[in-house]
């Protein structure tokens, strides 16, 4: 029962990040076109909640207090894992270059491994060190950063990102105590479409939109065209099924299956936009793949006492003071 948990959760894991990897090649039309960065992730966070919102309400059957419960929950996932996250990410874009921005913050798995060594005091098992390794390095083939930037504030904000991403993994994969995982990535998002929109007024992030045509691969289309495929299959779908994903594999290993999303988001690139998709990339792809495995075996042999500290994402949340 445990293994056929493991591989549906895989299976939830992967459609997640074809979906959110699918987020770059259509908001990058948009981008073009005039938006700003941060209007177009509060617009495709604010519908996607929206999206959900129904099915979140069928799903909650009444029973509120499930809501009041995971009130915390709720907050941590709107304030960090979509509005913090996203602010933080985009101070580093300002600072330094886009593909050391995304490697610097897909380093939420290495970040997990780390704090359970730190807070268990126990080393991880080789299998994970080897996954950790193997991962890393695929992912910087699949980003190809060119030469280190210089700016440390920079760098700081890409960490902070990454500390987000692993907080995001965390809060995702706690126990629901009732609460759907559709609602909880629904309010999450409109939690932090508000608290990114409330940021854009004061002026220290602009909000600039545009509502003419876009060009996509090749066309020209309808703005709303592109913001609608992202909000309802990039940021909706990906951000319950996420969710889904880590609540059945833990934090670590749903950390780790989230490295797809780059390899997802590379490859649309290649076919929807043209851009290069060489044998690092490839290769790349190949040993983030080899990486998940290497995890994953961990999840299904674990040590004894590793595994009722490592496999209870409560306890991790515990230890980490959240």
């Amino acid at each position: 029962m445990k293994r056929s948990s493991t591989s549906v959760g895989l299976l939830v894991g992967l459609l997640a990040s074809l979906a959110f990897g699918m987020s770059g090649a259509f908001i990058k039309p948009l981008l073009e076109a005039g938006w700003s960065p941060a209007a177009a992730v509060t617009v495709r966070a604010l519908i996607g909640g929206i999206v959900l919102l129904p099915v979140a309400l069928v799903a909650l059957r009444g029973r509120w207090s499930s809501v009041w419960v995971g009130r915390w929950r709720i907050l941590a996932m709107g304030g960090i894992g979509v509005a913090g996250t996203q602010l933080v990410y985009f101070a580093s874009l300002a600072r330094i270059p886009v593909s050391t921005a995304i490697l610097v913050e897909y380093m939420a798995p290495v970040l997990l491994v780390l704090f359970v060594w730190a807070t268990t005091r126990r080393m991880p098992r080789w299998v994970v060190i080897a996954g950790s390794v193997v991962s890393v390095a695929g992912l910087v083939l699949v980003v190809s950063p060119g030469a280190a930037p210089t700016d440390v504030l920079g760098l700081i904000f890409a960490a902070m990102a990454a500390i987000g991403c692993a907080i995001y993994y965390v809060v995702a994969a706690r126990p629901s105590q009732g609460l759907p995982p559709v609602a909880l990535a629904s309010f999450g998002l409109l939690l932090g479409a508000a608290m990114l929109w409330l940021v854009g007024l004061t002026g220290v992030l602009p909000m600039t939109m545009t509502f003419g045509t876009v060009i996509m691969a090749g066309e020209p289309v309808a703005w709303w065209i592109p913001m609608l495929l992202v909000a309802v299959i990039a940021t909706g779908f990906a951000y319950a099924a996420s969710i889904t994903m880590s609540g059945m594999l833990g934090s670590r290993l749903a950390s780790f299956v989230g490295l797809l999303e780059v390899v997802a988001a590379a490859v649309y690139s290649w076919i929807l936009l043209g851009e290069a998709l060489g044998p690092a990339q490839i290769l790349g792809g190949a040993l983030i793949l080899a990486g998940i495995w290497f995890v994953q075996s961990a999840k299904d042999h674990p040590e004894p006492v590793v595994a009722s500290i490592e496999a209870d994402p409560a306890t991790e949340a515990v230890a980490a003071g959240r």
